[in-house]
């Protein structure tokens, strides 16, 4: 499987939500089904996943800026939430 390929499905025919903020209330309201954070996503939210086992999360080999391009997005992007795959296999990732 492609991360980067997997991912732009996702965002493309599922729900992803991009951002910490967005993505904290997405695993507080249990929506989230992955979670994606880059090597350098401040180290309070990595905590912050650390205590929630009952999400799926992956760290995404590159900084905030390749997550970002990965996204197809010209800005960087620390955290996301996968709430829906869509067509996607990107469900089948874990940390």
């Amino acid at each position: 499987m492609d991360f980067n390929t997997s991912l732009r499905r996702a965002i493309k025919t599922g729900t992803v939500i991009l951002g910490q903020n967005e993505t904290k209330e997405s695993i507080e309201s249990k929506k989230a089904q992955l979670i994606v954070v880059a090597e350098n996503c401040p180290k309070e939210f990595v905590e912050y996943l650390s205590g929630k086992e009952q999400v799926k999360a992956h760290t995404f080999p590159g900084s905030s800026v390749q997550l970002g391009r990965a996204c197809g997005k010209p800005f960087m992007v620390s955290a996301l939430a996968v709430v829906e795959a869509g067509e996607s296999d990107i469900l089948s990732l874990s940390r």
